[in-house]
């Protein structure tokens, strides 16, 4: 029984472990030196919307359609 806890005991502080250094890979280079953390990605810009001179919605480029705030 002893030894069935050691094991697990084991296993748990390996794998927590093993998990802290992949949290960390990204601002690491490949010598294992810490490196500035590259910025993180931005939110994508949400697609322009228009609107014709009826307001209804239209293709952007089309005559007579603005984009809508």
């Amino acid at each position: 029984m002893r030894k069935t806890i050691a094991l697990a005991a084991t296993l748990a502080l390996t794998l927590s472990a093993a998990s802290a250094s992949f949290a960390a890979a990204p601002c690491r280079d490949a010598k294992g030196k810490f490196i500035k953390c590259p910025p993180a990605a931005a939110a994508p810009a949400k697609p322009t919307k228009c609107k014709d001179a009826k307001g209804k919605f239209a293709k952007c480029g089309t005559p007579g359609a603005k984009p809508v705030a």
